[in-house]
């Protein structure tokens, strides 16, 4: 697919999942409890221990992961999920993502497929005019987001990278997440400092979202187990769409759990590719 069909395409699926939030109506957050403080297990060093988070998860090697994206603008407010597995090792991924309904409530969005790998996104079943038995292939780094927003769903590994860009961190003290005891941290990441330490894969994305959105500076919250790994971690971004001035505000969530579960991703033969027009949202 050429370069500009890409960018039609990112476009699109950009311009449709914002269209959703100015028009739906407000949807819930959920936000995480107050954590005590423990001073004895107070991490020396934050900043470090954040931006080796992404290759925690490359030893762990795997595990099942759940997102949610919040998008508010205008007063407005929607909430996109996502549900499914990804292989740290090889930068695979595969996510059901789920569309809130319309804004009456009467009409249910099939839900959209994504495949995650390295400096792209597959997806499956996201309209815009595109066979139902056909998927479409993006280039991350064509995204002026870097796919950390256009596709509903942040790439969990892509998640974790964003930590390399740690500039300063706090640490808030410890919790429970889903039965686990985890530790808390609270910060701000730069993505183009990102960009420059992550992996091969993702430099181009992470690149482009620095450039691409309102700004390159990332708050975050995230929460560590004894091991390291990440089992909760939440970005705001502050994205510009398209033409319009007023920034969409972006909170995304990602849970990972069941460390070591198998993960078997197979990306789309070339004739499975839609390489026709993309239809504007």
């Amino acid at each position: 697919m050429a370069e500009r069909q890409q960018r039609r395409w990112g476009t699109a699926v950009v311009a449709g999942l914002v269209a959703g939030v100015c028009a739906a109506g407000a949807a819930g957050c959920s936000g995480s409890g107050a954590a005590a403080e423990d001073a004895d297990a107070r991490p020396a060093d934050p900043v470090g221990t954040l931006r080796r988070a992404a290759d925690t998860l490359v030893e762990a090697g795997s595990s099942k992961a759940r997102t949610s994206m919040e998008m508010a603008t205008g007063g407005t407010r929607v909430t996109i999920r996502g549900e499914g597995l990804y292989d740290y090792r090889e930068r695979l991924g595969a996510l059901e993502v789920v569309l809130p309904q319309d804004p009456a409530g009467t009409s249910e969005h099939r839900p959209i497929t994504e495949l995650l790998a390295p400096g792209a996104l597959y997806m499956k079943n996201r309209g815009a005019g595109v066979p139902a038995d056909k998927w479409v292939r993006v280039e991350t780094a064509t995204l002026s987001d870097g796919n950390l927003v256009t596709g509903g769903a942040t790439d969990p590994y892509a998640a974790a990278e964003v930590l390399r860009g740690t500039r300063t961190a706090t640490y808030v003290g410890t919790t429970r997440l889903a039965g686990t005891e985890v530790r808390h941290y609270r910060g701000t990441a730069d993505l183009a400092a990102a960009a420059a330490r992550s992996s091969e894969g993702g430099r181009g994305s992470l690149g482009a979202a620095a450039k691409g959105f309102a700004t390159a500076e990332v708050p975050f919250d995230v929460y560590l187990d004894e091991q390291g790994r990440i089992r909760k971690v939440r970005h705001r971004f502050s994205f510009v769409n398209g033409g319009r001035k007023e920034a969409v505000a972006v909170a995304s969530t990602t849970l990972l759990y069941d460390f070591g579960t198998p993960v078997d991703v197979r990306l789309p033969a070339g004739r499975d590719i839609y390489a026709g027009r993309i239809a504007e949202e």
